[in-house]
């Protein structure tokens, strides 16, 4: 079984326009409402692809009820920690001409002490019977910064790979902690570590003891980067499309080969990377288009200079 957990979920609004003007006024078709949040993201996809899963997060509020009630009507096994405050939303507002996304994401409020060790005592009930545990997304201001570190911990103790997509200092928290693979994209990465250079950033990630880095480098594909291993994956043309949930079906596809006992860098960046493309495909996060071993076949697969990567100081 796969166990994620997304600290800062979120009810997801999709709205698509012809054209997306600044300060204008746009006539609509009834938008989507899903409940969301990348952890849970990463649940929809391994779970339509018939993985075993349980999503852990919390609901609260007006916003929490509808939550919980598309997220019941969806299928996916999860269980909902019961907090005071409003659950946040984040709406995607998805320009067809140009194929942009505007996303608006609201920060979220965070629970109360007692509703965090209320999630955290759900994880340790439950990871007995995981084989991998994925922490997914943002959390919320104010939130206590031991709390990653101590979910990382007790997978850990439990003997089950972690897998965490995070980003700002939680990122070197995650590494630090000893998460088992990272997901962050280029933009993350630098932002966290100081470093622009893309695979010395990963690199200083492992150094501070993750044992992969999956970094998202948008169009240009996917690395993985080991202590011993650079592979580079990507199409050679770009897919047009909404990319909101891409890098959630790029943790989808890793934590589904983890559960299979898969630990081949360049077997994972493939399926990790097809997944990822597949879900540009899909007008909502956390789905995945069927033409994914159509585009797993297509993928340019390199092991490239890590030189490749760094950019032209002029």
């Amino acid at each position: 079984m796969i166990l994620t957990v997304t600290p800062n979920p979120a009810l997801d609004l999709t709205w698509r326009v012809e054209r997306l003007v600044e300060g204008g006024t746009h006539r609509v078709d009834t938008g989507a409402a899903r409940a969301g949040g990348k952890g849970l993201n990463v649940a929809r996809v391994a779970h339509a692809e018939g993985a075993a899963v349980l999503a852990l997060t919390t609901a609260g509020g007006r916003v929490g009820g509808e939550f919980a009630e598309e997220l019941a009507a969806s299928g996916v096994p999860h269980v909902l920690v019961p907090v005071a405050a409003d659950t946040r939303r984040s709406i995607a507002l998805v320009d067809e001409t140009l194929g942009d996304t505007t996303i608006l994401n609201e920060r979220g409020v965070t629970p109360a002490d007692v509703e965090w060790a209320a999630l955290l005592a759900e994880v340790v009930d439950r990871l007995p019977g995981a084989r991998v545990l994925v922490i997914s997304g943002s959390v919320p201001p104010g939130t206590p910064e031991s709390l990653l570190p101590m979910l990382i911990a007790v997978g850990r103790d439990a003997g089950v790979p972690v897998i965490v997509d995070t980003s700002g200092p939680a990122l070197l928290r995650a590494a630090e902690a000893g998460a088992t693979v990272l997901k962050p994209n280029a933009a993350e990465l630098a932002e966290a570590t100081g470093v622009d250079d893309p695979v010395d950033g990963a690199r200083a990630l492992l150094g501070r003891g993750a044992e992969l880095v999956l970094l998202s480098l948008g169009a240009e594909g996917v690395l993985a980067v080991t202590a011993a291993d650079l592979v580079h994956a990507r199409l050679d043309q770009p897919l047009a499309g909404n990319p909101t949930g891409a890098g959630d079906a790029a943790v989808a596809a890793c934590a589904v080969l983890y559960t299979e006992g898969e630990r081949d860098p360049e077997r994972i960046l493939r399926r990790a990377t097809a997944w990822s493309a597949a879900a540009v495909l899909m007008p909502l996060a956390g789905d995945i288009s069927p033409r994914w071993p159509e585009l797993e076949q297509q993928l340019r697969i390199t092991r490239p200079d890590p030189a490749s990567f760094r950019k032209d100081p002029s």
